[in-house]
């Protein structure tokens, strides 16, 4: 069953149920190498999830539960291995959303949720995304509408000696050192299949979160990033390709008279806004709907 979250919509089954576990690896087509989520209703559900919780991870909780912090801990052993990829730690969760809350605790037992897509497409913020992925390899979609963030959960690392950000997410690094100011970013990107070490969460595989088609992704200074995406968006026009721009609203007018410059037999140039520079919430929100409506 997929569901809506505050973050994406997720693909659920029993926690507790291995069988189910393995449903969901194989509607997705997710390598079994890859640990999932486990999601609670309430705080107190943590010790059937976890075992041995530190007295950080209550504390955590207080300030970000519910919310899209996730905490890898000590896995209970009625949670299967299947959960966590072999791993003796397990990833937890409580979401904050109506709709996945009413779920579990329906449920009666911890929820395992991976995002509701296909594997290392990017995550599916509506319904629809969930149709486009999954239509006809689950059985039901609980339609919430978009969800709320837009982006994954952050996942914390409380096992190591130091706190861990193993993946980045809804709650930010500068949020998260309100309350631990020595936690670090050890964010990994892993393939087993090449004899890397099996994550320790998910979103940690060297491709996750990838459109079908052939993404270009600019990091640099500013100015230089710009004309190096102009250059790159007209030669690719000029070779007849449909060229689409994720970007926003201010850096918009630096590619609108691309196309017009350049032969009629040109690619075509399409646009997909992340709203204003200045609204980072906003652009979290639209990404991966974004790099979705982009791939069609």
């Amino acid at each position: 069953m997929a569901f809506p979250t505050e973050t994406v919509y997720g693909l659920g089954a029993n926690a507790l149920d291995a069988g189910a576990v393995q449903r969901i690896y194989k509607a997705k087509g997710r390598p079994s190498y890859n640990p999932l989520i486990a999601h609670i209703a309430m705080p107190e559900q943590l010790a059937q999830v976890a075992v041995d919780v530190p007295a950080l991870a209550h504390t955590l909780a207080a300030h970000y539960w519910p919310g899209p912090l996730t905490l890898v801990l000590p896995r209970h052993p009625q949670i299967p291995l299947e959960v966590s990829a072999g791993r003796e730690t397990v990833a937890v969760r409580l979401p904050a959303h109506p709709v996945a809350l009413a779920l579990i605790n329906a449920a009666g037992v911890p929820v395992v949720a991976p995002s509701a897509n296909r594997f290392t497409r990017p995550s599916a913020t509506t319904a629809q995304h969930v149709l486009d992925d999954l239509g006809g390899r689950i059985d039901i979609i609980l339609d919430g509408g978009p969800t709320p963030l837009g982006l994954e959960s952050t996942v914390l690392d409380l096992t190591g000696a130091v706190p861990a950000v193993l993946r980045s997410g809804g709650i930010t690094l500068e949020m998260l050192r309100v309350v631990l100011p020595d936690v670090v970013l050890h964010e990994l990107h892993v393939a087993p299949e090449s004899g890397d070490p099996v994550p320790a969460a998910p979103g940690m595989l060297i491709k996750h979160y990838s459109p079908d088609a052939e993404m270009l992704l600019f990091e640099g200074e500013r100015e230089a990033v710009l004309a190096r995406m102009q250059q790159t968006a007209a030669e690719q026009l000029a070779s007849g390709l449909r060229v689409g721009l994720l970007l926003n609203e201010q850096d918009r007018g630096l590619f609108e008279g691309l196309q017009v410059k350049l032969k009629p037999a040109a690619g075509r140039l399409i646009w997909q806004s992340l709203g204003s520079q200045d609204d980072l919430a906003q652009a979290a929100h639209t990404l991966f709907a974004g790099l979705r409506a982009l791939d069609e």
